[in-house]
């Protein structure tokens, strides 16, 4: 299991800034809907997919919006507005996962939410939020992303404090279903 490292004992904060993650998971998000674009029968890339894109919007909803409504002037309105996208995408995982349609509109709707973060999210939580907690909310997205459901669930709650209870108690029946079920939940196993 990937683990955040342990705080240093009078030091730096070790781990890598919230930012970075996010950075390296939204080209890990494209590489995968253009693989899955590449090969739509693939019901392995698919479910990988599925599972790193719910696990990625779990983690934002817990640690990233609520920094950006904390840190950032107008984040109240800026976190509802990707909130509201992030839902839609969660639907949209949802109908791809039961059905296996909608690759394009999701495809499309990944690629605007990396926009976003890339174009505005990330740059102004940069500007807002000392080097050091932005490490530290690394380590904790890190460790939230671990936990996270590895299916959509549109109609758990999406914000703090409910999501940070529901969502690694939901994430726990998600793995067990997985496993049972030998279902593939990372681009590592692909």
């Amino acid at each position: 299991m990937n683990l955040p490292p342990l705080p240093a004992v009078g030091g730096e904060t070790p781990g890598r800034s919230i930012v970075d993650l996010i950075a390296q998971q939204h080209r890990e998000l494209l590489g995968l809907t253009d693989r899955l674009a590449e090969a739509p029968d693939d019901p392995d890339v698919a479910s990988v997919l599925v599972a790193t894109l719910s696990r990625h919007l779990c983690a934002e909803e817990q640690y990233l919006y609520p920094a950006i409504r904390t840190a950032v002037p107008g984040g109240e309105q800026i976190a509802d507005r990707e909130l509201a996208e992030d839902q839609a995408i969660l639907e949209r995982l949802r109908d791809l996962e039961r059905t296996g349609s909608g690759r394009g509109d999701l495809a499309e709707a990944v690629r605007r939410h990396v926009a976003a973060d890339a174009e505005e999210l990330l740059p102004l939580l940069e500007q807002m939020v000392p080097a050091e907690d932005l490490v530290r909310l690394g380590n904790r997205f890190a460790t939230a992303e671990e936990a996270a459901p590895t299916r959509p669930h549109p109609a758990t709650p999406s914000t703090p404090p409910w999501n940070k209870v529901v969502d690694p108690i939901v994430g726990v029946a998600d793995k067990f279903r997985d496993v049972i079920s030998s279902r593939t939940t990372y681009v590592s196993d692909l």
